[in-house]
């Protein structure tokens, strides 16, 4: 079982260059993903976003969040907690990543139990990327 970033889920929800490659990902993944708390909240942004601006219509955005739901129930979402918060501060004080991917990365951390090497993190998120390697994780990207 591999975190997955917002990014990469959000790529199975809405078509994107790299959808068939985190298709092909997730199907590996018979036992479901570790994702971070805020990755649904994210992934309705996103959804939210691309129909505002018209990248998607009404009815491709509400296939995209039915989607979302159904894949919610097979995923292992890494709660808020002091732990998540405290590697948070820390990720950011040494990366330069944003309050959500600092999150995100700390969730990934908590998932592997403080061992990078038990688990591979899958994102299309460049920034997010570079610091889960230096954190010592395998990244999964297109």
């Amino acid at each position: 079982m591999n975190f997955w970033d917002s990014s990469a889920v959000a790529s199975l929800l809405v078509e994107q260059a790299q959808s068939a490659h985190a298709e092909m990902l997730y199907r590996k993944e018979p036992g479901g993903v570790f994702v971070w708390w805020g990755t649904y909240t994210e992934c309705v942004s996103a959804i939210a976003r691309l129909e505002r601006e018209a990248f998607l219509t009404s009815q491709e955005a509400e296939q995209a969040f039915r989607a979302l739901v159904m894949l919610a129930k097979s995923w292992n979402e890494i709660l808020p907690s002091d732990i998540v918060r405290e590697k948070a501060n820390r990720v950011l004080r040494v990366h330069p990543l944003r309050t959500g991917d600092a999150f995100q990365l700390a969730s990934a951390i908590v998932a592997s139990e403080d061992m990078a090497s038990k688990i591979s993190l899958v994102t299309f998120d460049e920034r997010l990327a570079t610091a889960a390697r230096k954190e010592g994780f395998e990244v999964v990207t297109t």
